[in-house]
């Protein structure tokens, strides 16, 4: 794209913002990035990247940097809630020639990303109104200050703001689940993924490396308890395997409910959503982190390939939307297991479940 350069406003200094800038500066633009919270708000749990994540961090240049982070996740075991084995999936054979899977601290992943945006994050600065011009966008910031920019890429969560003043949808619809999220320290020894399945909820953990778990858990409902702690302990206290060492030793617990946003388009005028601005889904298939960062690769490439930003947008949404889809769909499909009694569930997993759990990422082995 010829001319002077782009000014562009990313808006959102999370996983999918600071890649986005990244992605952007590597391709020699030189975008201001800004967050409505301050820096010490931002919360930190575990992430779990699976092989296609780790092929856009290389995109993005960032894949040394993360290399000496976390743990190698090389299988997923599924276990029912007594600890007995369902299945497992062999990663290394699922993601070869994509890349390695891996677990660890959201932190460390948001500072890398952080350091290879380059520039400053404006931190505690909200974007009041949007206001769409002929070849521009027209940006009144929460304390009156106003900018004109080529480009606003609203990377500001499934709650975006930018969606909302950009008339581009409304709030996320819930997706029918509350989570429970923690790391532990000192807890039992736990080498690969494990999952134990019960009915209508499941407990995860993930080994982080350096004697941490990420703990990932969730129920169906829609309505997050003022005690997660006792909730966790009332859901899985019965459970086998590493569960209930994990209970004794988790320390804090963040609580949530998931939600989807599902849009007819990502974008008016020169106003883009990426991430979960655009596409949100329930976290069952762990690609929230992999499709941001897929996100920032294909449109760095979109703005450097065609001739005006109009054009771009275009051609990002069209690379991008039928995988955000798939990982949608499948999602779905994944999370109406849950309604199956684990007598019915757990023996067609024994037979099928590897098979059926591996297809789910059928399209994301494939490149972007």
């Amino acid at each position: 794209m010829g001319g002077s350069p782009l000014r562009i406003l990313v808006v959102g200094a999370g996983i999918a913002g600071l890649a986005v800038a990244r992605a952007l500066r590597r391709v020699g633009l030189r975008p201001d990035v800004t967050e409505r919270l301050p820096a010490s708000a931002l919360v930190d749990t575990g992430l779990y990247l699976p092989g296609n994540a780790a092929r856009a961090l290389r995109g993005l240049d960032l894949d040394g940097p993360v290399r000496p982070l976390g743990q190698v996740i090389r299988r997923q075991c599924f276990l029912d809630a007594a600890g007995d084995p369902l299945c497992e999936v062999d990663l290394g054979s699922l993601w070869a020639d994509v890349g390695e899977c891996r677990a660890l601290p959201w932190s460390e992943l948001h500072r890398v990303l952080l350091t290879g945006a380059g520039g400053e994050v404006r931190h505690c600065v909200e974007v009041r109104e949007v206001e769409l011009l002929p070849a521009a966008v027209g940006i009144t910031f929460a304390d009156g200050a106003t900018a004109e920019y080529d480009l606003v890429i609203g990377a500001d969560g499934p709650r975006s703001a930018v969606r909302a003043l950009a008339a581009l949808g409304g709030a996320p619809r819930p997706a029918g689940h509350v989570v429970y999220r923690g790391v532990v320290r000192g807890g039992p020894p736990v080498d690969e993924w494990t999952a134990l399945l019960g009915q209508q909820a499941g407990f995860l953990v993930v080994p982080l490396g350096a004697g941490r778990l990420y703990c990932y858990a969730d129920e169906v409902g829609t309505v997050a308890p003022a005690d997660p702690v006792a909730r966790l302990t009332e859901l899985f206290g019965a459970y086998a395997g590493p569960v209930p060492e994990v209970l004794d030793a988790l320390e804090q617990v963040h609580v949530g409910v998931t939600e989807e946003v599902e849009l007819g388009r990502w974008s008016r005028g020169r106003v883009l959503l990426v991430g979960d601005a655009a596409h949100a889904t329930a976290p069952t298939l762990s690609q929230g982190t992999a499709m941001a960062l897929e996100d920032a690769v294909v449109l760095a490439e979109s703005l450097t390939s065609t001739n005006t930003v109009e054009e771009a947008l275009v051609a990002y949404e069209s690379r991008r939307r039928p995988r955000t889809q798939w990982v949608r769909d499948r999602t779905r499909d994944r999370n109406r297991t849950r309604d199956v009694p684990p007598a019915l569930r757990d023996p067609f997993l024994r037979r099928r479940g590897a098979e059926i759990f591996g297809a789910h990422y059928g399209l994301l082995v494939k490149p972007v």
